[in-house]
């Protein structure tokens, strides 16, 4: 069985790699660790989720970048009022098989400190929502997710699977 985060191409506990993550983080406005979960693992999420697609909730909508109602006092063609377009599907944490790797990397305090650290902040708590605490976001042909702000302060993201083409 693969280990379900790769420690020695990404030394979380190390602190020079988690300054070097923060001044990415800084500089960048993103972090991406690529092949922080190894491709076995990924294979294994993909194959628990790929399955379950027909018993994803698919919802469209249409929102500005902050995922906050239209300013009145602004043209409708003005950037803050511009309408972007979400299609998305996804599968909730409830859903998701108790011995998924998703519920192992979710729950690493590993992981949690060095994102604790690159973030410095003091401590990250499981999400207080049940069904939100892990997600499987489904993407089909026609399917997107309008870019946005997120609400939080920070997300934690992982490709499962990346597109044909496009982003």
């Amino acid at each position: 069985m693969t280990a379900p985060l790769d420690t020695a191409r990404h030394p979380l506990t190390d602190s020079a790699y988690q300054a070097a993550c923060r001044e990415r983080l800084d500089n960048d406005g993103a972090l991406v660790l690529a092949g922080l979960v190894p491709a076995p693992v990924i294979d294994e999420i993909v194959a628990e989720a790929a399955p379950r697609i027909d018993e994803a909730f698919f919802a469209d909508s249409t929102h500005n970048v902050y995922l906050t109602d239209s300013d009145p006092t602004l043209a409708d063609d003005h950037a803050f009022n511009r309408q972007v377009v979400s299609s998305k599907g996804l599968i909730a944490d409830d859903q998701v098989p108790s011995d998924s790797p998703l519920r192992t990397i979710y729950a690493d305090s590993g992981l949690r400190r060095f994102l604790c650290a690159v973030l410095s902040i003091e401590a990250i708590h499981a999400y207080n929502d049940p069904l939100s605490s892990i997600n499987v976001h489904f993407a089909p042909r026609g399917r997107e997710l309008g870019w946005h702000f997120d609400n939080s302060s920070f997300a934690v993201t992982l490709l499962l699977q990346a597109p044909q083409a496009g982003g």
